[in-house]
């Protein structure tokens, strides 16, 4: 669990239950963060505001998603890394599992 009580922690490949894509979560909102036009336009399933949403890097794409938390399964078929041009600046050192966080400048 992440500390905001999340299903899904960051650096952890994740699957869309949806559309069938891997990716590995590198940032969690507590719940929806977007504007409300990105929702009527996007998020056409219509999932809940009021859980927490993810931002996930796109396995062997160029782009990101913000997904609802109900649209996501822990991904266990395929250990092999996620292929994103994103991937070391959000994250570091992959252990065949997972990846950990890279410390963030705040």
């Amino acid at each position: 669990m992440s500390e905001l009580n999340g299903c899904f922690d960051i650096g952890q490949i994740v699957e869309h239950r949806l559309f069938g894509y891997r990716g590995v979560v590198y940032d969690v909102d507590p719940s929806f963060m977007m504007s409300e036009e990105w929702y009527e336009r996007v998020a056409l399933s219509r999932p809940s505001k009021d859980q927490p949403w993810y931002h996930v890097l796109v396995d062997g794409a160029e782009h990101t998603t913000y997904v609802a938390e109900r649209n996501l399964s822990t991904s266990e078929n395929d250990s092999s890394p996620i292929r994103h041009p994103l991937i070391d600046v959000h994250l570091s050192e992959f252990d065949g599992t997972r990846y950990r966080a890279r410390n963030r400048r705040n």
